[in-house]
């Protein structure tokens, strides 16, 4: 249905128009973003420093691209940690026109392939406001499991809100 694939430059003029054009959309699951965040300036930067840190083996920058072949939303593995945990943290989010189609569920599938197989990682996490259903029954039908739930977890939307927690753990 969809793919994902590394995210690069030629990405930005599209990402800036989509966070431009669903920034209300995003709002409420979004940390407050300075008005730099929505230019193709401010996500030339974002992608440069993202794609850095994919160098240094700390992050899994993709795109998310629709039925089409368009980029649709973006999707990252990051804070990857080596070592005896071999772990990482999953963030995703999709463009208002693309959503509820399945895209989102494609585009964790995807990664996690990715995450399991080529990076060979052990565990997946995920963190979603309680009132978020939608996404977790995206990372629900990927095999994620509850596991708990973090008080004032993340500033999101101007204020410290608790996230459900969410896990896979390669061969589960």
């Amino acid at each position: 249905m969809c793919a994902t694939r590394l995210v690069t430059l030629d990405d930005v003029p599209v990402l800036a128009e989509l966070l431009r054009a669903n920034r209300d959309f995003l709002a409420p699951w979004d940390p407050i973003r300075g008005e730099d965040y929505f230019t193709a300036e401010g996500q030339r930067v974002v992608i440069q420093d993202a794609l850095a840190q994919y160098q240094q083996g700390a992050v899994l920058p993709h795109v998310i691209l629709n039925e089409s072949g368009r980029v649709a939303g973006r999707i990252t593995l990051s804070g990857i940690v080596r070592g005896p945990f071999q772990s990482c943290h999953l963030g995703y989010w999709l463009n208002a026109a693309d959503n509820g189609r399945g895209l989102a569920t494609a585009a964790v599938r995807d990664i996690i392939d990715v995450a399991f197989g080529e990076l060979e990682l052990h565990r997946i996490q995920a963190g979603t406001l309680p009132h978020n259903i939608r996404s977790q029954r995206v990372l629900e039908r990927n095999g994620f499991v509850r596991f708990g739930l973090a008080p004032a977890y993340l500033n999101i939307a101007g204020r410290w809100q608790d996230h459900v927690l969410y896990q896979v753990v390669k061969g589960d």
